[in-house]
């Protein structure tokens, strides 16, 4: 069916409505659920799409871009730099080694030495916008594992830079690169040793750019206070930059990102992060669809053993290397195996390589063919190897560490544990045990664990919902459960296991919304703590004072509006499940509230209590 670029791009979001919220549902995820779309709508199934896919995957590719140049924006110089041993270490260790392996593997089966070169450096890259995506969905990104992926995949997208610098120089002597469909780059017509340095200056002209002009440029506009102008100005960076990389053959994505990171520093990169997030998410999105639906089926069952023996072996390598170079950089096992679990695939980067390979005549197309097809594959393995190492690798991890801790927990006997110790649990922990109230720890995070054993608290790693876990952790004897994970069900899940097995603790449950509040009181816990409320009040008091109301009225109208918003959400959560009724009663008491504080305005006495403020004091001293 052909209905021209309204109906591929009903296509598209029609399939990714339909199948990424049948994946979140079953635990897999949206990228996997892109994917699949992208499969079933793809030529090779249904194929509701034209022939013109790899049109659709080159404009899609602008969302991993965009997602380079929101990357670099959030890595500040200083921080690169902090992170220099990590980054280049593992990360530079990773490439070489994984090339090197791969280029190996390739020799020994006949592949020419520069053919097997190029290939084996290629396969080395990892897919930044799968792994990226799928850590971050499933609460794995600040892990150390999560932080080492993170920082291989950083080396790797820089590496992409001299590795399209090299494969010029891989072609063989007097080989012709075919000309592609667009008339090449405006290098291509150079020699080798001219495309290289071509390479390096068009990296120094963006480096100095970003340094000296675009943040002058964004001054400028920014004075003209229209918001469109500069979300104008902000994608005009990313498409120049983009244009300058394709003229000379060079990743468009490593070009913003080494922009991005010189506007880290500047004033502009939460404007410059806010208006490019909405066209990142949905390229990326369209990336993926895109991906999945480029995979030649066809050619995967001409060749369905060496195929599956290619991406499985592409998997393998890379698992090996990864997990032991995640044990030489003292990662724990569990946090070796996420790195493993998580990086073994081919990156969206390939794409780009492989072609630039095959102009410069270092590739065949018979070669490139089978690698296209098992980097997409390889690419949609990845979220289903997170899903192995979250549901099985971590809770059998946790369970035996928890054991083998068993006894240093079980002489600790403290009165309150508190599972989780992000942002949340550390500011509850360090204020109990700064208390004196004995405190046991439990986190999923083995690193953090043993930081925090070092700093001397009891702590207990794994997964907290285990009843086990809990009753090694102590739980028989604590009066207190605190609950401040930062997943909603997880959060839901450990009620549900302290309830049954632990019926005498008290529970005090984090929430992040309303929505979740009601869950837990209809799950039966009676303390709960939405995240932000507090600080939400006690800012809301601070811009009462700084309005001129006396220091006793904000802190009057705060303690009232936290009284009333308690018991309304607690009056609503029997009412949630009736749309109508739900509303009829917020509306209520929305209005209860206002009147309540007209009332009080109108109480003259709250003026003349000015023991509450400074400055009253001040006055009525300098008036006497």
């Amino acid at each position: 069916m052909d209905g021209g670029w309204l109906w591929q791009a009903f296509a598209y979001l029609a399939a990714a409505v339909v199948a990424v919220p049948i994946a979140q549902r079953f635990g897999l995820g949206s990228v996997l659920g892109y994917l699949i779309a992208g499969v079933v709508i793809g030529p090779f199934a249904i194929g509701v799409l034209g022939t013109d896919r790899q049109d659709v995957l080159h404009f899609a590719e602008f969302g991993v871009v965009m997602m380079l140049f929101v990357i670099g924006l959030e890595l500040e110089p200083v921080l690169l730099w902090r992170l220099r041993h990590l980054i280049v270490g593992l990360g530079g260790l990773q490439v070489v080694v994984t090339g090197a392996v791969a280029a190996a593997i390739a020799i020994g089966i006949g592949v020419p030495v520069r053919a097997a070169i190029a290939i084996g450096f290629t396969l080395s890259l990892s897919s930044t916008a799968i792994v990226l995506q799928t850590l971050n969905e499933r609460s794995l990104l600040g892990t150390a594992g999560g932080q080492s992926a993170f920082a291989v995949l950083l080396f790797q997208d820089i590496a992409v830079i001299p590795m399209l610098a090299l494969f010029p120089l891989l072609a063989p002597p007097g080989a012709a690169a075919p000309a592609d469909e667009h008339g090449g780059t405006l290098v291509s017509h150079l020699p080798a040793w001219g495309q290289t340095v071509a390479v390096l200056v068009a990296v120094g002209i963006v480096i100095a750019g970003g340094r000296f002009v675009l943040g002058p440029m964004l001054r400028q506009i920014a004075r003209t206070r229209l918001r469109e102008m500069f979300t104008a100005a902000t994608l005009l960076i990313v498409v120049g930059i983009a244009l300058l990389m394709g003229a000379v053959g060079l990743s468009a994505a490593l070009g913003t990102f080494l922009a991005g990171v010189l506007l880290a520093n500047s004033e502009f990169r939460h404007e410059l992060e806010s208006d490019i997030d909405p066209f990142k998410g949905l390229l990326l999105g369209l990336f993926f669809i895109a991906v999945g639906a480029s995979i030649d089926f066809r050619l995967v069952l001409a060749q369905p053993l060496a195929i599956v023996t290619l991406v499985a072996g592409i998997v393998l390598v890379k698992f090996v290397v990864l997990l032991g170079l995640g044990r030489i950089f003292r990662l724990s096992l569990d946090q070796a195996l996420l790195l493993a679990l998580g990086l073994p695939q081919v990156g969206e980067f390939a794409f780009v390589l492989f072609s630039f390979a095959g102009q410069q005549g270092v590739l065949t197309p018979a070669e490139t063919g089978p690698l296209v097809a098992a980097v997409a594959l390889s690419m949609a393995v990845t979220p289903l190897l997170l899903l192995v190492y979250q549901n099985v690798v971590q809770p059998r991890l946790g369970a035996r560490k928890s054991s083998d801790r068993e006894p240093d927990v079980t002489d600790e006997g403290g009165a309150v544990l508190v599972a989780g110790f992000g942002s949340f649990g550390s500011t509850v922990g360090r204020l109990l045990r700064a208390s004196g109230v004995p405190t046991t720890v439990l986190d999923v995070d083995s690193d953090r664990v043993d930081f925090l054993r070092r700093m001397g608290l009891a702590v207990h790693y794994g997964d907290a919902t285990r009843a086990d876990l809990l009753h090694a952790a102590g739980a028989a004897r604590a009066r207190l459960i605190v609950i401040a994970l930062d997943q909603p069900e997880r959060t839901l899940e450990l009620v549900e296991t302290v309830r049954q097995h632990f019926p005498q603790l008290t529970i005090l449950a984090r929430a992040f919304d309303w929505q979740d509040a009601h869950e837990l009181l209809d799950a039966g816990v009676t303390h709960v703590y939405r995240d932000t409320l507090d600080t939400s009040l006690r800012l809301g008091a601070d811009a009462l004072r700084l309005l001129g109301f006396r220091a006793y009225r904000a802190h009057r109208a705060a303690q009232r509006f936290l009284k009333h918003d308690e018991e309304s959400m607690r009056e609503l959560t029997g009412r949630r499940r009736d749309g109508s009724s739900y509303v009829s009663a917020a509306r209520q008491r929305i209005e209860d509230l206002e009147r309540m504080f007209e009332a009080d305005r109108a109480e003259p006495a709250l003026d003349r209590d000015s023991g509450w403020d400074a400055e009253s004091l001040r006055e009525e001293a300098r008036s006497i």
